[in-house]
């Protein structure tokens, strides 16, 4: 199996859900805007646009889970996510355990621009950068669909 050389993350949430785009080659990704939800559910006609746009081999669904490793709500929520993009678009998803990602990123954005720069949608896409930074270091050993 060949390894995707560029791939969209997404950090799902209920009212916004982060998105990224990364490059194998270089290991490393750039913010997206984030897409507006609702209830979870995005307008799956702009995730087809993005798709279309940077034509990613393969896509990582960040999953949220509980610190001790375990499961809550939102980590079925956002698997149920994740299978429908495959199940939409054919494209190999990947999840990534995302524990820590919103607080990693809060901090890399206040450190290049204060209180400032923690805007939502922006904390949401530099979390989705952050889970696709962890996939390039551990991704041959997440889930797939």
């Amino acid at each position: 199996m060949t390894k995707p050389q560029t791939l969209l993350s997404f950090d799902f949430g209920e009212r916004s859900i982060g998105v990224a785009f990364g490059q194998a080659i270089t290991g490393s990704a750039r913010p997206l805007n984030a897409l507006k939800a609702n209830n979870g559910q995005p307008n799956w006609d702009q995730v087809a646009a993005l798709l279309k746009e940077w034509k990613p081999d393969a896509l990582v669904v960040g999953c949220p889970l509980n610190m001790d490793g375990t499961e809550q709500e939102l980590t079925l929520r956002a698997r149920k996510f994740a299978k429908r993009l495959h199940g939409r678009f054919g494209l190999k998803v990947y999840e990534m355990d995302e524990r820590l990602s919103t607080v990693e990123a809060r901090s890399r954005l206040f450190d290049e621009g204060g209180y400032r720069s923690l805007e939502k949608g922006r904390i949401d896409s530099e979390s989705a950068v952050i889970i696709m930074e962890s996939w390039f270091s551990y991704g041959d050993d997440t889930p797939a669909y």
